[in-house]
């Protein structure tokens, strides 16, 4: 399998080692970076090729969705996919127009797993 690179971006520390977890015992040879805000994610992805971003939507500063947003502009090719509990049309309507997936929160091992597996399609 080839190595891939993940940054989480989530300004809870509880949910991003969660993550990183899952991510760790399905691919443990992918590196994963973790960034506490979307300010702080934008320049820790300054010139890296990232395959997958997971990016919460409530966070203070930059929101999740323009963070997803400019990170997506900065890095084309890269899955970007928002988690949120806040499930509202409103919401997944500007993650889609802005070709950015969606994964509903409480966030699972097995929704994490398949959002890989599946190659970062929406889940």
């Amino acid at each position: 399998m080839a190595v891939g690179t993940v940054l989480l971006v989530d300004d809870s520390r509880v949910s991003r080692l969660m993550t990183r977890s899952v991510i760790a015992r399905h691919h443990p040879d992918w590196e994963v970076l973790e960034a506490a805000s979307g300010e702080e994610a934008l320049a820790l992805s300054t010139g890296l090729a990232i395959d997958f971003m997971l990016v919460d939507v409530n966070m203070p500063g930059l929101d999740g969705i323009t963070t997803a947003t400019r990170l997506k502009a900065s890095h084309p090719a890269a899955r970007i996919t928002l988690l949120t509990a806040n499930i509202q049309d409103a919401v997944q309507d500007k993650a889609r127009a802005a070709g950015i997936g969606f994964i509903g929160k409480p966030i699972t091992e097995e929704k994490i797993a398949r959002f890989f597996s599946m190659g970062g399609a929406e889940c």
